[in-house]
């Protein structure tokens, strides 16, 4: 008896055993309250040592995730795989930490010799006019510039500083932020319009390349300009898709780059005219499909056109012939033959060399723009930084063969793929006057997502018929992000009639 009551009583574990459960247990809440005694303990040495210029940052740094985190969590409810929340999660934090060493860079490497000093003093006096001043009796600043270009990010830099104070590291955080949205729009266009790309592969590359990381995380125009690029491509892709809030996005957008960079806009409208002239056709085509149609491309040109009508007053020039590109793409020439990362040396006193506008040389235009700095290029550590990623993407490309073989046969059936092979080779052929390393990296951003979608095109295997066989059980693959998941069909109800049978009782 006594011995079958000692079998019956259950057995205490170890005391290591004890204190490892309560430890694993306790874990994430103990791992937590750390990480909130430490960020409380570095928010107070930094209000104690330094100005509001600092630890501002560490205000807004989390203002910003949490509202970034309830927006991601439902843009990743709409794809089926659990780990796309986690990876959106990890790209925004990644996206914010590299404004950080951006800040580095500018104040500390090249001693604030950087437009974004100037965008964060010009912006906080317009902050502190917004703080201050009657909006009943209207706005009387003056920037002492065109609002266009330079003037249209000092007024975003003050609206940004009148909602989180002047706070340098703060904004180079929002605008760091903003260079994350406009990587999410590409993402999202590239499901829409693109549904059978590589999804997973195109998400890993245009988040986390270490130039879109990097260049569109400080104040200035590269990050407004990748997120609102971001949100026009957002927009054509729902307009080749035929989905609803496409012009709102695109005129959005649209507008958001005019403002700063209206050529910029010009090649966007270029893409979007031929992608929309070769979208297919829906199959029950509607009374008002071909008005439709003709009206909205009607649209377009007369967008395109007054965009061109603006690079023309923005760049100084008369008229918008081939005499006026010319012109401009020539001093965007001279001038940028200057500096430590040059590749092309001019004189400053040498007029501006003439541009060839001859479409012969567009190989060699996308070569230099997509994948310089060499690496005997490199003058500098920072060249030698860039050089490395360029040759890497070089290698992807030269690996991808098989899939861009595809590109010609895709260009006519996915519009999408149409108007990222437009946008790039235009901006390959207009940037390509930079003689700035440099200048080049930073600009290369504005392109970088929509070649990376070359990278996301299937393989050829994909095409081909899949030869059912029997398969031994074993885990279920992941299905594409994007991608409808089939799911088990459910149980018939009890007493539910056969649906092979007809309701009089025989057999269909």
């Amino acid at each position: 008896m006594a011995a079958l009551l000692a079998a019956r009583r259950p057995r205490r574990p170890r005391p290591a055993a004890r204190l490892h459960a309560a430890l694993r247990r306790g874990g994430p809440s103990a791992l937590a309250w750390a990480v909130v005694l430490g960020y409380v303990t570095v928010f107070v040495l930094a209000m104690v040592h330094t100005t509001y210029d600092t630890w501002g940052a560490l205000l807004v740094a989390p203002a910003l995730m949490a509202v970034g985190t309830p927006i991601l969590a439902r843009v990743a409810a709409a794809n089926p795989e659990r780990g796309v929340f986690r990876l959106l999660m990890v790209a925004m934090a990644a996206k914010l930490a590299c404004a950080f060493p951006r800040y580095l860079m500018a104040f500390v490497l090249y001693g604030g010799a950087a437009d974004a000093k100037m965008y964060d003093r010009k912006g906080s006096e317009l902050a502190r006019y917004l703080a201050t001043t009657d909006f009943s009796a209207g706005l009387h600043y003056d920037l002492g510039m065109k609002v266009a270009g330079t003037g249209f990010v000092i007024i975003v830099t003050g609206v940004v500083y009148a909602v989180t104070g002047p706070t340098l590291v703060g904004g180079f955080l929002v605008f760091s932020w903003l260079g994350f949205w406009g990587l999410l729009f590409f993402w999202r266009a590239l499901q829409i319009a693109f549904p059978e790309a590589d999804s997973r592969r195109y998400a890993k590359l245009v988040f986390f390349l270490p130039s879109l990381l990097f260049w569109p995380s400080s104040i200035g125009k590269d990050a407004w300009m990748m997120f609102c690029l971001g949100l026009t491509t957002y927009g054509v892709a729902r307009l080749l898709d035929r989905r609803f809030g496409a012009f709102a996005c695109i005129a959005l957008g649209s507008l958001g780059t005019a403002m700063v960079r209206p050529h910029v806009t010009v090649l966007a409208g270029a893409g979007l005219s031929v992608a929309y002239l070769l979208r297919q056709r829906p199959r029950q085509v509607s009374a008002l499909g071909p008005l439709r149609t003709v009206l909205t491309a009607a649209v377009l040109a007369a967008g395109v056109m007054l965009m061109l009508q603006q690079v023309s007053t923005f760049f100084g020039t008369s008229g918008t012939g081939g005499d006026a590109v010319n012109q401009v793409l020539s001093e965007t020439s001279r001038r940028t033959s200057q500096g430590d990362s040059v590749i092309n040396a001019a004189a400053a006193d040498e007029p501006a060399p003439g541009f060839s506008l001859n479409p012969v040389k567009l190989p060699v235009s996308v070569v230099s723009v997509l994948f310089r700095p060499f690496p005997f290029e490199a003058s500098n550590v920072q060249n030698l930084i860039q050089s490395v990623e360029c040759f890497a993407l070089l290698v992807m490309f030269v690996r991808a063969w098989p899939q861009l073989a595809r590109v010609p046969r895709l260009f006519v059936q996915r519009s999408y793929v149409a108007f990222a092979v437009v946008y790039t080779l235009l901006f390959c052929w207009a940037f390509s006057t930079i003689n700035n390393m440099g200048i080049l990296s930073r600009e290369r951003v504005q392109v970088l997502p929509l070649v990376l979608v070359l990278l996301a095109v299937p393989r050829p295997a994909a095409d081909r018929p899949v030869r059912r066989r029997r398969r031994r059980p074993g885990p279920a693959r992941a299905a594409p992000w994007g991608a409808a998941r089939p799911g088990p069909e459910p149980p018939a109800a009890v007493g539910a009639p056969d649906p092979s049978r007809t309701q009089g009782g025989s057999t269909s």
